[in-house]
Parts: structure tokens; C-alpha cells; sequence
């Protein structure tokens, strides 16, 4: 990993308005829109060939979604939004729309950039995605799939520090580009058996995790039982007891609840390989 500048320009003074990102030696930019400002803002560059993410917040749920998109003219394209969400053709509501747009962008290469957003999106788990349709079978040469990978590299790093980690995976790589097994840790009580990582935002359960069905109504906190039964409903946990997808905790003691059904400390219970605690990894 290197160091990377990014400039942030406030382009009304304040960070709750329009907001530019641009990373050093790129033709790309970013441009952080509120809702509410898309139809009078009369900026050139969000007319412009780019993608686009809509921000969404399910209130019935507190669940996080996203919609990903592209056009020609961007601008435009949100005003249709608008249009559809004033009509009710749109069922989500979205508050913040974040562009990308990039030199010599066109229609065959915004469309690879949405279907591989939308494939990065839905593989990091961390929103739920409303993109419905992607063109999945755009033709590239390879010099230009080379770029567009490149460019896509660009994104996740200035939409992450927009404050966004829609395509953030829960677990991160190493240097050499894979998933390391040496910070693993594990967790294994009559049929509960997890595995889980600390990661810089908090602990990870790995999807595969066999969880206890049953829960402990005196031991196990109100906000934890909603969890696992909003996990349950969603289907994030299968007929096996299984969990389908990396789930991110506040801590490990968290983790730990949400797994075995009853308050427990997560220091003391997960172990790494050798079967060191938590709480001894962590006091050396």
C-alpha cells in the first residue's frame, strides 16, 4: 500500500452541500450532490457520461441501500428520478447522490463500469443493492477493460472517503492480494462453531458460521434478539442455522452473542489456531 492525495474542494463553502473529489494524476472526478440540490445546480460536469450512486436509508428497516447507475448526461438522468419518485414509480428515496464522471468516458464504457460496480456492491454486503438490470456483456477491447479497472480502483477509493463504503469488503486483503488465515479466530461451543476476524471497524463473522437457534431471554440484550431475528428474516442465516454472508459486529462480544444465543465475552471466547483467547492476543 502507498499514500494517495485527495483533494476536496466545498464548492458552496459548506459539507453539506456540493462537495468535489479528485485524486492526484487522474482524469476522473467525484461530485457529492444532495437530493435537493440536483435541479437547480447548473454545474457542466454533472451533464457530462459518468455513473452515479444513490444513497438510501429504509427507515422501516434501518437498512442501508443503494442504487447504481449511469448516463450520458447524469444531470439528467437525476432529474428523471426525481420525476419517477414525484409519480411514485419509484418505491426508494434517496437523500444524496455521489457522480463519477472521467476524460473520453462513453456509453460502452459506463456501462462496464456500472455492471462491475453493481457485482462489487453486492459482493461487499454492506448495502442492499437496487439495481435491478446492468448490461453484463458490454464489449471492451483489452487495453480499455484495463482502464476501466483502474478507473474502478479510483472510485472505491474517493467513494470511501466520501464517507461510503458500499464497496468495502467487511474483511480486507493483504499486501499480496489475498485474505490472510493468520488473523482468523474461532469460536466452537456444543453445535455453535464460528469463525471471525478484528477488522479496523470492528469484528467479522465469516459467512459459514453454524449459529444456536435458540436464544437466552435473561442473558441476551433486546437490541441483539431484534439482530438475529432481522438476520433470520432476511436470509442471512439458512434452514442450516448457516449464515450466507460476512456479518460485521461493534466487537467481538457482540459476535459472539449473535452467534451462541446468550450474553458471553467475546475476549475470552473466540481463540485463534493455537487456542489463544482474544483477551491474550491482545494484552501481548
Amino acid at each position: 500500500m502507498h499514500g494517495r492525495s485527495i483533494e476536496l474542494f466545498l464548492a458552496n463553502g459548506t459539507a453539506d452541500s456540493i462537495v468535489t473529489a479528485e485524486l492526484s494524476n487522474w482524469n476522473g472526478k467525484a461530485i457529492k450532490i444532495p437530493r435537493i440540490e440536483v435541479n437547480d445546480c447548473k454545474r457542466k460536469d454533472i451533464q457530462e457520461p459518468g455513473i452515479y450512486f444513490l444513497f438510501c436509508k429504509d427507515e422501516d428497516n434501518d437498512e442501508d441501500s443503494v442504487y447504481i447507475g449511469e448516463a450520458e448526461n447524469v444531470k439528467e438522468r437525476l432529474v428523471q428520478h426525481l420525476r419517477d419518485a414525484a409519480a411514485e414509480k419509484e418505491k426508494y428515496y434517496w437523500n444524496t447522490a455521489v457522480i463519477f464522471i472521467g476524460r473520453d468516458l462513453n456509453k460502452a464504457l459506463i456501462r462496464y463500469l456500472e455492471n462491475r460496480l453493481v457485482e462489487l456492491a453486492k459482493s461487499s454486503n454492506r448495502f442492499k443493492v437496487l439495481t435491478k438490470n446492468t448490461y453484463k456483456n458490454t464489449v471492451l477491447k483489452e487495453s480499455q477493460i484495463a482502464a476501466m479497472e483502474e478507473f474502478l480502483d479510483n472510485i472505491k477509493v474517493l467513494v470511501n472517503a466520501l464517507g461510503y463504503k458500499v464497496l468495502e469488503p467487511l474483511r480486507q486483503v493483504n499486501s499480496s492480494g489475498a485474505k490472510s488465515d493468520e488473523d482468523l479466530l474461532y469460536l466452537k461451543t456444543g453445535a455453535v462453531e464460528a469463525v471471525g476476524a478484528v477488522t479496523s471497524e470492528g469484528f467479522v463473522v465469516l459467512a459459514g458460521a453454524t449459529i444456536n437457534e435458540k436464544t437466552s431471554e435473561k442473558s441476551l440484550s433486546k437490541g441483539m434478539a431484534k439482530l438475529r431475528k432481522k438476520h433470520f428474516d432476511s436470509g442471512h442465516i439458512d434452514a442450516n442455522l448457516k449464515t450466507t454472508v460476512d456479518i460485521l459486529f461493534s466487537s467481538s462480544s457482540a459476535a459472539a452473542d449473535f452467534v451462541t444465543g446468550y450474553s458471553v465475552s467475546g475476549p475470552a471466547t473466540w481463540k485463534d489456531k493455537t487456542g489463544k483467547t482474544l483477551k491474550e492476543i491482545e494484552s501481548e
